[in-house]
């Protein structure tokens, strides 16, 4: 089946409203009905002003990067955007196709 991978890309310490990001991202995308989605944590990584952001042996939280990724359709993905700019929230993101199944 044809679908996008809509990933959002933003810190772990970025918070909106209160909650960090990626936790956020993903109960608003569940609260919308939204097929699923997931969080993914980075050991290293820097963004467009060029700070770099990794974790360090002896620190208990770093403030790394963090991808969300939806598969879903390209009308569900360009609903969580637009449900996403009335949020007033400023994220990147990149929209992929891709082919997805289930094995079972």
């Amino acid at each position: 089946m044809k679908n996008v991978c809509l990933t959002f890309y933003t810190y772990a310490f970025h918070k909106h409203h209160t909650m960090v990001v990626h936790e956020w991202l993903l109960e608003f995308a569940k609260k919308h009905n939204m097929p699923g989605g997931a969080a993914f944590k980075s050991i290293a990584g820097f963004g467009h002003r060029g700070i770099m952001h990794e974790e360090h042996f002896f620190e208990l939280a770093s403030n790394v990067p963090i991808e969300i990724k939806f598969i879903m359709s390209e009308n569900e993905a360009n609903h969580l955007l637009e449900l996403i700019h009335k949020e007033n929230l400023d994220l990147f993101y990149t929209i992929s196709e891709v082919t997805s199944g289930r094995t079972a």
